[in-house]
């Protein structure tokens, strides 16, 4: 595949309307700790962290956790903006889904190795991904939840925005990443990933904004963001916090474009080490991504909840 090029102009009219996009069926199924605002979430997050999103006891993703939900691909399987699917407590609410990496990344070492500014450094284009040791690639993982995620969402109300509409693609760049969230104002936005760390650590970590200038009016929001995607998913999937990555699954990062250069609320999430073989057999497993997927809803609900 050849790598997206998408222009911010070009961006501003695909996601200016959903009727650009087809609607989808319906699915089928080593670093300080937090800063004092993180805790401001505690309340809420703990009230909210093992509701269902649509306030149903079947979330969309959960009808059937072998089937994909399924979504039309938008123009090279770039960006999509996919309206809602039912009504519930998002209502209203634009959430920026942000599934790291892509499936054709491994064969395009010339497109993602291209160096681009990140706000504060320079930094590849984007990078290939994790893996199993049997092979099965972060790419995937990430976009299997983000499909699952995306029908959560929609089915409570909200209108959801992807950054890649198929795992088959070429990046997009870190920095396009950014700017699609930003372009759309989203209410939030999740990066999400999986980690390929020592094989002896496991578990998740939220990775965090630190004030580059750019993105200092949404440090305080996202740390907040951050804690209530913390609390669900260790609520919602059981999975430890990291052992080796941050403070109690808190990681403060300067490096990455994607919250470098975001002026909404965002964070990442490293769903799981990869290398780790009691996190390989989560991450490879379709009812595992379900629960991620329902976990992170249930973190996003809980935050744009409470933005007033």
């Amino acid at each position: 595949m050849h790598r997206l090029a998408w222009t911010l102009p070009a961006l501003a009219v695909l996601l200016s309307a959903c009727s650009l996009v087809p609607s989808a069926s319906q699915p089928t199924a080593s670093t300080p700790a937090p800063q004092a605002s993180a805790s401001a979430s505690a309340t809420h997050s703990a009230a909210a962290r093992t509701k269902d999103p649509a306030e149903s006891p079947a979330p969309a993703s959960s009808r059937n956790p072998a089937a994909l939900p399924a979504l039309p691909d938008a123009k090279n399987g770039g960006p999509g903006r996919f309206p809602p699917t039912g009504h519930g407590r998002l209502n209203g609410k634009v959430i920026l889904i942000d599934p790291g990496h892509n499936g054709g990344n491994f064969a395009a070492a010339s497109v993602i190795n291209r160096l681009i500014w990140n706000g504060r450094e320079s930094e590849t284009c984007d990078t290939a991904g994790a893996e199993t040791d049997a092979g099965y690639t972060e790419a995937l993982f990430n976009w299997r939840v983000a499909l699952y995620l995306t029908a959560d969402l929609r089915a409570a109300g909200a209108t959801v925005v992807l950054t890649r509409t198929s795992d088959t693609g070429v990046g997009p760049c870190v920095t396009e990443r950014a700017a699609i969230g930003n372009e759309v104002h989203a209410n939030a936005a999740v990066s999400i990933h999986a980690d390929g760390g020592p094989p002896g650590g496991r578990g998740f970590a939220i990775l965090e904004p630190v004030a580059d200038g750019i993105n200092n009016a949404i440090v305080r929001p996202s740390a907040v963001l951050g804690a209530d995607l913390r609390a669900a998913f260790a609520a919602g999937t059981g999975e430890p916090v990291s052992s080796y990555d941050g403070v109690n699954g808190i990681q403060p990062r300067d490096d990455l474009g994607g919250i470098n250069l975001s002026t909404v609320p965002k964070v990442f999430i490293e769903c799981a080490n990869m290398r780790n073989a009691a996190d390989a057999a989560l991450v490879t497993s379709a009812r595992w991504q379900v629960l991620a997927a329902r976990a992170i809803a249930v973190g996003l609900t809980a935050f744009v909840l409470s933005r007033h």
